[in-house]
């Protein structure tokens, strides 16, 4: 696959990527930055082997697997981190001390005392965006685009909920996502820390602030540590209520959850159910989304938004202050189950 040919520029200069990390889901950001039409001209992955996969497979030239020589190297003036959550702070502050922007996977950091000591010391040096994906995924942004046509009217209750297998035993094998993330076998946060902090940003963007009243964890999968099924109460303005649950051992889903969302507006009611979208009354006008063929769409939606932040200098809908406000609503889930944090 031949390299794209940059006609995206910062100021003077046309704009390149170097990706920090190679795994799984860095193929959705290579494919995202040459819709885009920005060159990524850089591989960095601790594990050599997949960053020169990845680099082959997008014709890339240069391979790291050390970001400090990345960085020492230069010739970019952005980078994208896809790499594990351990590895977000460091490589954000060596892109603030060399000049370089930075779009960093979710969630910033494990913890808010990291994210806000990482905020502050990048200060205003660089542009900083959080890839918080979910709020462009097409199903959801048809949820969006219904309320912002008044066609619900104003939201008064709200409630979303996700179903997996991803974590139910296999005969013969390991659960899906284990085989898919090997790192959640000792991972001790799962479930809201991974995949909830999404629904939990979707319901702040859709229905205002939110702030936790309580929580229950649980494990219903055997031998691993973190939580795999939550029950979630929030509350927002004027008495607003919300909830969220979800489950990634339920018998039966696919591995990969689906979700449902239901908001109550003081027109009509809203429901996404996994990929459908209508109005409670008219599910005969339902608009279907092929949420597998359009999966990159979310992918290619945020570095769009992300170039056109940097070249008009407009903000970012995630930037890292938004983000740090998931990341707080994330961490009182926790609290309120009874489980603290520690950096």
């Amino acid at each position: 696959m031949s390299r794209a040919v940059s006609s995206v520029h910062h100021g003077d200069r046309p704009l390149r990527v170097a990706l920090v990390g190679a795994g799984m889901i860095s193929l959705h950001h290579l494919r995202a930055w040459r819709n885009a039409g920005v060159p990524v001209v850089a591989v960095c992955d601790i594990d050599r082997a997949k960053a020169e996969a990845r680099a082959a497979e997008f014709g890339i030239d240069r391979v790291y697997d050390d970001p400090v020589t990345l960085f020492a190297d230069g010739g970019f003036e952005v980078v994208d981190i896809a790499a594990s959550v351990a590895a977000h702070a460091p490589v954000t502050r060596l892109a603030a001390d060399h000049g370089v922007h930075v779009m960093l996977q979710k969630p910033m950091t494990e913890t808010v005392a990291e994210a806000e000591a990482l905020v502050d010391c990048v200060g205003t040096r660089v542009r900083f965006m959080v890839h918080e994906n979910y709020r462009f995924r097409p199903h959801y942004m048809t949820v969006r685009r219904w309320i912002a046509e008044g066609r619900i009217g104003r939201p008064r209750h709200a409630a979303i909920s996700c179903r997996g297998s991803g974590l139910t035993a296999r005969e013969g094998t390991v659960p899906f996502l284990i085989e898919r993330q090997p790192y959640l076998s000792g991972f001790r946060r799962n479930l809201v820390f991974e995949t909830m902090i999404h629904h939990l940003d979707l319901l702040r963007c859709l229905c205002g602030p939110l702030k936790v009243v309580a929580a229950r964890l649980n494990r219903l999968a055997d031998g691993l540590p973190g939580e795999d099924t939550a029950a979630i109460l929030l509350e927002g303005e004027n008495g607003f209520i919300a909830t969220a649950d979800g489950s990634i051992c339920a018998p039966g889903y696919p591995p990969l959850h689906g979700d449902r969302l239901e908001i109550i507006g003081t027109k009509a009611t809203v429901v996404m159910d996994y990929n459908r979208v209508f109005l409670v009354g008219a599910e005969g006008d339902a608009e279907e989304v092929d949420l597998l063929g359009r999966y990159q769409e979310c992918f290619d939606a945020i570095m769009a938004a992300f170039v056109a932040g940097l070249r008009d200098g407009a903000p970012f809908e995630t930037d890292r202050l938004d983000n740090l406000e998931t990341l707080r609503l994330m961490e009182s889930v926790y609290r309120a189950a009874g489980v603290e944090f520690s950096a």
